[in-house]
């Protein structure tokens, strides 16, 4: 997202200032070298960008309007006579920008700084030490980027008492009496002006750089020099601490993903869009609220030596705000390539008189260790070698059928996408990739050797992107297993990363953009784009495509067609395969316990994010609160045997996807092969 490059959310609202467009020495201002690199960008964008469209007035209009949301995402700062007298600029940006002028973006952004600190000045003067009445039937609207902007700060002042009085109310509502409530809300506001006043002319760029790359495709990116290092110090440094990676929404910090086999991943605690309110070290350290703080800070306060504790209070994304937080805590390690590495395990079910060992193998991530490669060692880890060993194994052990478990499989190396699927066929195009200029590629696997013909469940979510989608469609054109579980994330582009030096020869340090140059296609010429893999059998999802996904995304690029290319179906699954599967699902809907209490949280869950109203109510908060649902998105089994062993039998399984995966693949193994 855009605002991940400012690293802080703004809060504010609309105090026109007295000192609009004035000179002031004090005002961050553009260098020089920003205007040759908005130049070359525009250049990039409108002659290297997979869409081939134009910088040109129409989206001069959509990055005028991207960089005022991004500046006031929460539309709590301007009102529309504010965005009405920079309007002159609205048609204009595209034109300025290829004539290495940025200075627009510096004059909207000044004139947002006397609102902002105007604003805050304002809360601090006058809302922190207000005592609500918490008897009033009101709401806070929460999700409001959609909302339209306030028509004058009269409206403004109310939006921002009941941000006040939300925050209050959340702080009462976990013992704070009136004094600490206070203070704490104070602080919380100064330190908001103390880190905006940090934000420098690079940070302002970069925000109104996005808004022009963004306009394109939301994968297309500007890093900036700090950014650009940050980037490639995250490749090691990303992977310490808790196992999480962070970015910000509203006044709070989000987790934007779980690192595979981390402590957060292990945990199976934390997910994906929880909100993190506080930080305290240690057992008995003090709970440090970072509410409003920049990302960046955040992450010092999280990360540690290897072995600490670390306790985090979160909002879980699954009660909302209006829920109650809890705290967990974590011990601190290193993420090792040992960790994200494909695992596996048997499970033993007994159906119909049939003792089945059915074979599981999990896979956080399309890796390979290209260091190890390049530097010759035979042992070198890989996602295809590692899993063409453990289907060995499992072979070994006996297994019935196998289960490869791609959720929250965000992708990775391209290549091994292809070779994976060369494990389950005998040979043949996998993925289609079509340029620009309409030139398609194919990358097939070579290889006729088949390491395992057995029955085949592939399980995905929302969370399985890219590679994991390649990888799911080729199985599902070919025929070869069936899918199950959520449609998956629909990001089917690839970017190229362009380091500007190569055409800017400054003295000044440059940026990156990472500039998306290619899209995917299934070898039935369909696009993973925007729509995704539809599974087979399709499991209930707590979130819409609307919600999360490539297609919530206003400027993704769009879903389409292309000629298939020739390839032999294995065809281990046919239609009647599939509608006998998808009936023995529904029958389970009916009778099965486990099922039918996944599907009801699920339903539960999917109401709780689509409620994006809070009550300032105290007692109607409280109410809501108790009914939420309990925390536990993805149960999972802790029982374990004499042996300290994980009970590796269906039964016992807490997680209901992988349970009913399993379900399906047994289904096959005693209902369907003769």
């Amino acid at each position: 997202m855009i605002r991940n490059v400012l690293l802080f959310v703004f809060l504010a609202c609309s105090v026109i200032p007295s000192r609009a467009f004035g000179p002031d020495t004090t005002r961050l201002q553009p260098k020089p070298v920003f205007g040759k690199e908005a130049r070359v960008i525009s250049y990039l964008l409108d002659n290297h960008h997979f869409r081939r469209i134009h910088f040109n007035d129409s989206l001069s209009s959509v990055v005028f309007d991207s960089y005022f949301n991004e500046l006031d995402p929460s539309r709590v700062y301007f009102i529309k006579s504010d965005l009405a007298a920079f309007d002159s600029y609205r048609f204009k940006l595209d034109d300025l920008t290829k004539a290495e002028n940025v200075e627009p973006a510096f004059r909207i952004y000044a004139y947002f700084q006397d609102l902002y600190r105007a604003r805050l000045h304002y809360v601090i003067d006058n809302l922190v030490a207000q005592q609500f009445d918490y008897t009033v039937d009101e709401y806070y609207e929460v999700d409001r980027d959609h909302l339209p902007w306030a028509n004058s700060k009269a409206e403004l002042d109310d939006t921002w008492r009941k941000i006040i009085k939300s925050q209050a109310l959340s702080l009462k509502l976990t013992g704070k009496n009136p004094s600490e409530i206070t203070d704490l809300l104070r602080k919380r506001y100064e330190r908001l002006l103390k880190s905006f006043d940090q934000i420098n002319n690079e940070d302002v760029f970069s925000i109104f750089m996005n808004c022009v790359t963004e306009s394109y495709d939301p994968h297309t990116s500007y890093l900036s020099p700090k950014a650009s290092d940050l980037f490639r110090q995250s490749m090691s440094l990303s992977l310490e601490g808790i196992g999480a990676r962070l970015t910000t929404e509203n006044d709070y910090t989000k987790v934007a993903e779980i690192i595979p086999g981390g402590p957060a991943d292990k945990s199976k605690a934390l997910h994906a869009n929880d909100l993190i309110s506080g930080v305290a070290q240690g057992k008995d350290g003090e709970m440090v609220d970072v509410v409003g703080w920049r990302l960046d800070e955040v992450v010092k306060l999280i990360k540690g030596p290897k072995g600490t504790e670390v306790r985090l209070q979160v909002l879980p994304a699954q009660t909302g705000m209006s829920g109650p937080p809890i705290v967990l805590t974590f011990i601190r390690d290193k993420v090792k390539l040992e960790d994200q590495a494909a695992k596996k395990k048997v499970i033993n079910y007994s159906v119909n008189g049939k003792n089945l060992k059915l074979g599981v193998i999990s896979l956080p991530s399309f890796y390979m260790d290209f260091a190890a490669y390049q530097k010759g060692d035979p042992n070198y880890r890989s996602t295809t070698r590692d899993v063409k060993r453990l289907i060995q194994e499992l072979k070994t052990e006996g297994v019935n059928g196998l289960v490869i478990d791609l959720r929250n499989n965000g992708g990775g190396s391209l290549p091994e996408a292809i070779d994976l699927t060369g494990l389950f066929i005998k040979e043949g195009p996998v993925v289609q990739v079509r340029d620009p200029a309409n030139r398609v590629e194919v990358g097939a696997d070579e290889d006729r050797e088949v390491t395992y013909d057995g029955p085949l469940v592939v399980l995905t979510n929302r969370g399985s992107a890219s590679a994991s989608e390649i990888f799911a469609g080729a199985i599902q054109d070919y025929k070869r297993g069936v899918i199950v579980g959520e449609s998956t994330f629909g990001k089917g582009t690839v970017q190229a990363v362009l380091d500007l030096s190569r055409w800017i020869p400054d003295q000044e340090k440059v940026g990156q953009l990472n500039l998306t140059s290619q899209k995917f296609y299934r070898v039935t010429g369909s696009s993973t784009q925007n729509k995704g893999v539809t599974p087979d059998i399709l499991l209930p999802t707590p979130l819409s495509p609307e919600q999360f996904g490539e297609s919530s995304r206003p400027s993704a690029l769009p879903w389409d067609v292309i000629r298939k290319t020739e390839f032999q179906k294995a065809n281990n699954v046919n239609d009647k395969l599939v509608s006998n599967l998808s009936k023995d699902y529904q029958e389970r809907l009916k009778s099965d316990t486990a099922l039918k209490k996944y599907v009801s949280e699920v339903d539960e869950a999917r109401e709780s994010y689509s409620q994006t109203k809070i009550s300032l109510n105290e007692a109607t908060r409280r109410k809501e609160m108790e009914s939420r649902p309990k925390v536990g998105d993805v149960p999972v089994d802790t029982r374990v045997s004499k042996e300290g062993l994980p009970v590796d039998d269906l039964n016992a399984l807490k997680d209901e996807p992988l349970r009913e995966g399993l379900l399906i693949l047994s289904d096959i193994l005693t209902k369907y092969i003769g």
